[in-house]
């Protein structure tokens, strides 16, 4: 089946749909030998598409890749540094491409999706999807409830251009300044700094939180983990039955060690009563738990 080019090339890995298209247009792309033009289709099966002289892999080659980083800052969200600066894909080592999916400014901090799903990067960038990301922003000032209404209705920015509206709540109170939470559909450029500048409340630090359905949880700066399988099919929009995301209980009926509920011998899970002296629950060669009770003394 024919696909355009730059989106053969995105789910190749080498970036997003409007990155890819640079690279047809300056005619670092081939198809069978001969330069390509923006437009142009072609079907791997059949063809070979080259970038810089490699060639694309053939659809069924493809694996693709997701990770979740907490970007700390001063590190480049890009794949590529233009000078020595550290970047987002020298944090995370693993062969292949892996590029970041969005914008994290130079000194904001917080999580970026790494990925060489073309397809999945092109549905949470592109403003039409609307796919919200939150913040955690501290300002040096206390903002009043008349800026926090303007934050929310859109400002309009040094270029002309006004922002969409956006969820934005005070959190709590940090010295002179504080803490508010910044839930918005789109990412232009130093946006939320620049909204902040415009309101008379300097943004002091910003983490991003949540992109889509992904959290950020409990990684700390310079942390990365694999999405799990149901990450990626709520990142694409995709249904989760109760059955897929439902935990799934040991096979030997024993209790999730999650669970404040204790088995004893012939009878059902009940609390532990820690008053009467109760402790934890060992376990035993026939798989069963069970509670030490406390000796009491025969009159």
């Amino acid at each position: 089946m024919q696909e355009r080019l730059q989106k053969l090339l995105a789910q190749a890995g080498h970036g997003s749909r409007r990155a890819c298209e640079e690279f047809i247009i300056a005619g670092r792309v081939r198809v069978n030998g001969e330069v390509a033009l923006l437009g142009q289709k072609a079907d791997l099966t059949v063809d070979k598409v080259t970038l810089d002289g490699r060639a694309l892999p053939k659809a069924e080659a493809l694996n693709y890749v997701y990770i979740a980083l907490y970007k700390p800052r001063n590190v480049l969200s890009a794949a590529e540094g233009q000078d020595d600066r550290q970047t987002v894909r020298d944090l995370i080592p693993l062969e292949g491409h892996l590029y970041p999916v969005g914008r994290l400014d130079f000194d904001s901090e917080g999580l970026i999706l790494m990925t060489n799903d073309g397809e999945l990067t092109n549905k949470l960038t592109h403003p039409r999807y609307g796919h919200q990301k939150e913040y955690r922003v501290l300002l040096a000032r206390r903002p009043d409830e008349k800026q926090l209404e303007a934050w929310r209705r859109g400002v309009v920015l040094e270029d002309g251009d006004k922002t969409a509206p956006a969820d934005v709540i005070t959190l709590s109170m940090a010295g002179k300044g504080a803490w508010i939470r910044v839930i918005m559909g789109e990412g232009k450029k130093r946006q939320i700094r620049e909204v902040g500048k415009r309101l008379g409340l300097p943004v002091v630090k910003i983490i991003r939180l949540r992109i889509g359905t992904l959290k950020l949880g409990s990684l700390k700066p310079r942390q990365w983990r694999h999405l799990t399988e149901d990450e990626v099919k709520e990142l694409r929009g995709e249904k989760i039955t109760k059955a897929e995301g439902r935990r799934e209980r040991p096979r030997d009926n024993r209790l999730h060690p999650t669970d404040k509920l204790k088995r004893v011998p012939g009878g059902k899970p009940r609390p532990l009563n820690r008053s009467r002296g109760e402790q934890p629950a060992t376990r035993e060669k026939t798989g069963v738990e069970r509670v030490d009770r406390p000796r009491t003394k025969r009159r």
